[in-house]
């Protein structure tokens, strides 16, 4: 008990010299590294989790270079349960309960008719980009609306949370329930905490390389020109926002060959 309040505390006091513990899930590639990376620059404190330890341990050593801060990555499937979980406990002990959440870790199917693709992989989209969402919100909000401190929850949705495409069912109905998950959590969350379902835009990463093609990502703002603008973004959420759908500035326009 004594340490919980200690940590707190120390919470406190991060906020007063405008530094803020911000975690980000799908931390080791793609808009999640440069967002943290982003993050690190402006002062504040990473948390992040991945699947991929070599990832993870590359962001360490680049993190280091530009922040004296300590900041914590861990190797976590946000598609377990308990392994949030004990993440979750994890960056209570040694950082503290976040002020900022971004929900960031996602997956895309292959291109493919919804009836023809592989049934694990649509599941596999579903535990990650869903469940993952709602498996971190679960294991970090109550600390966060227990601190009585304001607090932000970024979901990241997609212009296909929004609209339908072809060949990515199973993506697009991921999005379109983060989409769902966050107007809900909106309503039910203290007036202190703000959530939001942003729009990243489009974004030359992996993912995007695997739906249009290389060729064709390639045209589009790099992950770190994004970092640029999604952070300061963020960083300006307020309660007014909480329970919109929002997207990043010029998010660009998909063309498909």
């Amino acid at each position: 008990m004594i340490k919980e309040e200690k940590k707190e505390m120390e919470c406190e006091k991060e906020v007063e010299n405008g530094r803020y513990i911000i975690v980000v899930s799908g931390v080791s590639k793609g808009i999640g590294r440069a967002l943290a990376l982003e993050f690190a620059k402006l002062g504040h404190i990473i948390v992040g989790c991945s699947r991929n330890q070599n990832q993870l341990d590359s962001l360490q050593h680049h993190l280091s270079t530009i922040s004296s801060l300590t900041h914590l990555l861990i190797k976590v499937d946000v598609s377990s349960n308990d392994e949030v979980k004990v993440m979750a406990e994890t960056v209570l002990q040694k950082v503290g309960s976040p002020h900022i959440i971004v929900n960031n870790a996602g997956v895309i199917n292959e291109n493919v008719k919804m009836w023809e693709g592989c049934v694990k992989e649509f599941d596999n989209v579903i535990d990650t980009n869903i469940k993952g969402t709602a498996n971190v919100i679960r294991n970090f909000i109550p600390h966060m609306i227990s601190n009585n401190k304001e607090g932000i929850i970024v979901n990241m949705s997609s212009i296909y949370g929004r609209t339908g495409a072809p060949q990515v069912s199973a993506y697009v109905c991921s999005k379109w329930g983060i989409e769902g998950l966050s107007k809900s959590l909106a309503k039910e969350v203290p007036n202190r905490i703000t959530v939001v379902a942003l729009d990243p835009g489009i974004i030359n990463t992996d993912m995007l390389a695997t739906h249009i093609g290389p060729h064709l990502a390639s045209h589009y703002q790099t992950p770190q020109q994004w970092a640029t603008k999604a952070a300061s973004m963020i960083m300006n959420l307020s309660s007014s926002d909480n329970g919109t759908s929002l997207t990043v500035e010029d998010p660009g326009t998909l063309v498909f060959e």
